[in-house]
């Protein structure tokens, strides 16, 4: 569920904290919404609507996304305008990455003593 509440809130941060102008400041986050949206639909999990590829696709893609919105102020000009969100943001990414589960549970069945 957190893919799905992170990629609304990109697409929506512009908005919110009053920087939506059509920059790259603005588009990027979007971008990185709409394709987070997308690439979760597709994971294999739970939460996915047509599972096409792996989970260690997805926090790949999710790695991808965390360094790029990072360093995105320096890397496309706009760092003196807004650089906090996306700062912020992309290092929620990274550590989400780095919490998150890589291999489903393994079951346990306690074994019945008679």
């Amino acid at each position: 569920m957190l893919d799905y509440l992170m990629g609304i809130f990109l697409i929506s941060v512009p908005w919110l904290l009053g920087f939506a102008d059509n920059s790259a400041a603005t588009v990027l986050p979007v971008i990185l919404g709409a394709s987070t949206l997308a690439y979760s639909l597709l994971t294999d999990y739970e939460y996915a609507l047509a599972p096409a590829f792996s989970f260690q696709g997805h926090l790949l893609l999710d790695l991808m996304s965390a360094i790029l919105l990072t360093v995105s102020p320096w890397l496309f000009g706009f760092y003196e305008k807004v650089h906090w969100p996306h700062i912020i943001l992309g290092i929620v990414e990274l550590i989400a990455i780095l919490i998150t589960r890589k291999a489903p549970p393994e079951t346990h069945f306690p074994m019945k003593t008679y």
